[in-house]
């Protein structure tokens, strides 16, 4: 019985230090930085930048549980995308998994979790989405 209370516990605290309002971003990137001075309380965002720290396997597979895919999370404007010519390859799941986690490129950006929703990317209805959600609080 104590055994199941500690892996219940463990489980808990897991859940617990995932469910950080987190934005994934680049910070040599302007559009980022412009959308990142554009959101209300973005002091309450632990921020991540993907070059100086590359995402982990446990962010990624969080960002994954919440888009349902890590296709919603690749982005096919990358200029590696294009060098390595994947638009005329048949990507799977665990290909975009691993591009993913092979360059920090290949994120859409930004990636914002914010009380369990996840906002990928800088499209107007999304950022929009992301500032209401921020502002609310």
């Amino acid at each position: 019985m104590e055994i199941l209370n500690i892996q219940f516990k463990i489980l808990f605290l897991q859940k617990e230090i995932s469910m950080t309002n987190k934005i994934y971003y680049l910070a040599s990137c302007s559009t980022c930085r412009k959308i990142i001075k554009s959101l209300p309380n973005s002091d309450r965002l632990e921020f991540h930048d993907i070059r100086e720290n590359p995402i982990t396997l446990n962010e990624l597979e969080e960002m994954h549980s919440l888009s349902g895919s890590y296709e919603a999370l690749f982005s096919k404007k990358a200029q590696l995308y294009k060098t390595l010519d994947l638009k005329n390859k048949a990507l799977t799941e665990d290909d975009y998994k691993k591009y993913l986690l092979q360059h920090y490129t290949f994120l859409s950006r930004p990636v914002v979790i914010f009380n369990g929703e996840i906002f990928i990317g800088n499209t107007q209805p999304n950022i929009l989405k992301l500032t209401k959600a921020l502002a609310s609080v």
